[in-house]
């Protein structure tokens, strides 16, 4: 008996599932490093292909990270203030090392730098927490929550008939819907009325409508007696 115990045990062991819900939180961050410095870079970044119940177990841990990541936003943009772009090991970065403004960058990067161990904690994996905190959280700056989503697949996995999902970040893949319009043909150009011939033609009301019928009812009946003799 579970005794109401969160989480699904997804057929694992406590250590073999941590195990794997690191190496999914990992792999999906990984799908958003840069695809020109690495071979295997997969076609479409942001998104990873599983089972259905092990997307919906690693998405928490997933939103969990990205909202740690996101925090540190704001003392990254204060440590860009003091930092430099010289060549490590060159006079001018060592002067900025024994300057003042590193200390005051340092000082802006102390929050940044425990967010990335707590996060380290969380997946394992270095190279995935630096495109996390590089790439991913930038995207997600304005936005409250929700950064994944769930699609499931038709079909499902080979040999053991798994009901597959994709697990991709929100933003980037997203469906854009275009608004019909009507297709303009060359016969309704020539239907349409052109504005100079409009306003050439004479306008009738409703006056002039009233009148002409009262004067053809008059002349049928001056027309009757005529016929009758």
């Amino acid at each position: 008996m579970r005794h109401r115990r969160h989480g699904r045990t997804l057929g694992r062991s406590p250590s073999h599932r941590k195990a794997l819900l690191k190496n999914l939180a990992s792999a999906l961050f990984l799908t958003e490093r840069d695809a020109s410095l690495d071979e295997n870079a997969p076609k479409v970044p942001g998104r990873i292909t599983t089972t259905l119940h092990k997307a919906k177990e690693v998405r928490p841990l997933i939103e969990k990270c990205i909202t740690i990541a996101k925090k540190t936003l704001p003392a990254a943009e204060e440590a860009r203030k003091y930092e430099t772009t010289a060549d490590r090991g060159s006079d001018e970065y060592r002067a900025w090392r024994k300057s003042e403004n590193w200390q005051k960058w340092a000082a802006a990067r102390a929050p940044i730098v425990t967010a990335q161990r707590r996060v380290i904690q969380l997946i394992g994996d270095r190279q995935a927490t630096a495109v996390l905190f590089d790439t991913v959280a930038e995207r997600f700056a304005e936005r409250p929550g929700g950064y994944t989503r769930i699609m499931r697949l038709a079909t499902p996995r080979l040999g053991d008939a798994g009901e597959r999902a994709i697990l991709e970040l929100v933003g980037k893949n997203d469906r854009v819907t275009v608004k019909s319009q009507r297709p303009a043909f060359e016969d309704d150009a020539d239907t349409t009325d052109s504005p100079e011939a409009t306003a050439d033609e004479p306008e009738t009301t409703t006056e002039e409508v009233a009148s002409e019928e009262t004067a053809s009812e008059e002349a049928t009946t001056e027309q009757k007696p005529e016929a009758d003799s």
